[in-house]
């Protein structure tokens, strides 16, 4: 267990920093800053945030932002990856607290007073909690239905809630900042997927990761089907290069929506076959590949009807397109990362999209 964190001889609470990576985020950067400015924690904090090279307007926001309030401090991530831009961060950080935001994320103001106040009752090397993710229009709560669903990202804690204690990751992350350092912070080789290598490095280490459903942070998904497409894709692709490099420290929930992929692929493949060949009056039992096609819509038409039902027919509709997309798209970047099938897993992977 880790020692207790010291506190500040000033004002008898700990400070806090806390590290955002920021590339492109224009539309939600100044809503996560501003849950960070208005915090009830009453101790110290600085906010940095790590800038990559954004196109869309950020660079000028943040510059902005911190020009108004010196609580605020841009530092370059000329690299733009997140694991980079969350190095850079701690680096430029000064405090033993270490809270790890996203750009699509919201804190609600008691988040630091209860990660703080969770990592000095439990000894833990890193607190987190519960990805709350809700949409402002019917394609984003369609996402987010399926995020929060076990049919949709797995039903792990982290998604869906749970029972407070020790885990094998959380979202985002409350850490101290010795055991950061001890275990050398995020590994900038894996761009999407570090929070839980390193969580991975934490508990092989001694220390321990530990949840809390208290811990609850707003999350806004990606605001289009292509862009949702793109993140779920380079996800799997990581994951599944992690599922191949740690095969003992990865559950078989991870191999479900790959196997999936090439059960309705090869069903619907043999399927075709088999009506090729009935309709040129051989009939083939090749036609019983349709079953997993078949099987899977079903599925999905029984989850869309029960997941979405408070939230009208709209997000319905998006939710019959969102949740084979996060399958599919999820499942083929897996197998292409578990398999070694891309010759280089590239940097803009691991960027934000």
């Amino acid at each position: 267990m880790a020692s207790p964190v010291q506190e500040s001889a000033d004002t008898e609470l700990i400070g806090v920093s806390y590290i955002m990576p920021v590339l492109n985020e224009a539309s939600h950067v100044r809503a996560a800053v501003h849950s960070l400015l208005e915090q009830d924690y009453d101790g110290p904090f600085e906010v940095t945030l790590a800038l990559g090279p954004s196109i869309d307007g950020t660079t000028e926001l943040v510059e902005e932002m911190a020009a108004v309030d010196p609580r605020i401090r841009v530092v370059a991530n000329e690299v733009g990856s997140t694991p980079a831009g969350l190095n850079i961060a701690i680096r430029a950080s000064r405090y033993p607290v270490v809270i790890r935001v996203d750009a699509h994320s919201v804190l609600p103001r008691d988040y630091a007073r209860i990660a703080v106040e969770t990592l000095q009752r439990t000894g833990a090397d890193n607190v987190g909690g519960i990805m709350d993710a809700q949409g402002t229009a019917p394609f984003q709560q369609a996402v987010a239905r399926a995020y929060g669903s076990k049919i949709g990202l797995g039903g792990t804690p982290l998604h869906v809630g749970g029972a407070e204690g020790e885990a094998e990751t959380v979202y985002l992350g409350c850490f101290r900042r010795d055991s950061l350092l001890r275990v050398g912070m995020f590994d900038e080789g894996i761009k999407r997927g570090q929070d839980w290598e390193l969580n991975r490095r934490l508990r092989d280490s001694g220390g321990s990761v530990w949840f809390t459903p208290r811990l609850k942070v707003i999350y806004r998904p990606r605001p289009s089907l292509s862009r949702l497409a793109r993140q779920m894709t380079s996800t799997g692709l990581w994951r599944g290069e992690l599922a191949r490099r740690y095969p003992a420290a990865n559950g078989l929930r991870y191999f479900a929506p790959p196997v999936m992929v090439l059960g309705v692929t090869v069903g619907t493949l043999l399927g075709l076959v088999g009506l090729v060949q009935t309709l040129l009056g051989a009939p083939s039992w090749l036609l019983l590949g349709f079953v997993a096609p078949a099987a899977y819509l079903l599925i999905v038409l029984v989850a869309a009807a029960t997941a979405t039902r408070p939230d009208g027919l709209r997000v319905s509709l998006w939710f019959l397109v969102v949740l084979p997309c996060i399958h599919f798209c999820w499942g083929v970047g897996f197998l292409l990362g578990y398999l070694k099938l891309t010759t280089n897993i590239s940097a803009h992977t691991g960027r934000h999209q």
